[in-house]
């Protein structure tokens, strides 16, 4: 039973189009580890270089948001953002001749209006309005909470082929688990 269910799994994820997923306790020396095997792998497919480059920079910063917002920490240490362990999945795949990037990861109910409303904010953006959001942002400091630049989720957008994707679901009163997709 254990063979045929853990097969089937594999399979689906292959029918997807899945070339790397993980999902689990994540870090950055997990998300170096993992990036090591995208290159290769990319490099491996004939991927063009820009394309590949595009696919690198969203994987990456899909997992450092994993990392540094899912509200699912193994160690909330009182050092530097690089020793954080946080809970969450990334996976990366090929979708109608086109790469995706998708992530997700639990996080505090109180935070999914102020996120849907930047997610909402960002796909309403065309690719110059986005390119001006992304500089008005960067002479400003990081928005309040901000474990980074506070724009991680600009980037993506400025890098994908197509607006993001993005859900919530409820997991209780207090937690949702929030995913985002980007295609490229």
């Amino acid at each position: 039973m254990l063979a045929r269910d853990f097969m089937n799994f594999f399979d689906a994820s292959r029918r997807q189009g899945v070339i790397l997923s993980f999902g689990g306790d994540i870090s950055e020396n997990v998300l170096f580890s993992l990036g090591e095997v995208l290159k290769l792998r990319m490099s491996q497919g004939e991927t063009d270089t820009s394309v590949a480059k595009r696919v690198f920079a969203i994987f990456v910063e899909q997992a450092q948001n994993v990392i540094r917002y899912s509200s699912d920490k193994v160690a909330k240490p009182s050092g530097p953002a690089p020793g954080l362990i946080s809970n969450g999945v990334i996976v990366v795949g090929m979708e109608a001749a086109r790469f995706y990037v998708l992530c997700g990861n639990e996080m505090p109910d109180a935070d999914v209006p102020s996120l849907r409303a930047r997610l909402d904010h960002i796909a309403s953006l065309n690719s110059d309005a986005l390119k001006a959001f992304y500089r008005e942002k960067l002479r400003q400091p990081p928005d309040e909470g901000s474990l980074g630049g506070s724009i991680g989720l600009i980037e993506i957008a400025r890098r994908s082929s197509a607006p993001v994707e993005y859900g919530f679901q409820a997991l209780d009163t207090q937690r949702s688990f929030f995913c985002l997709k980007a295609y490229i």
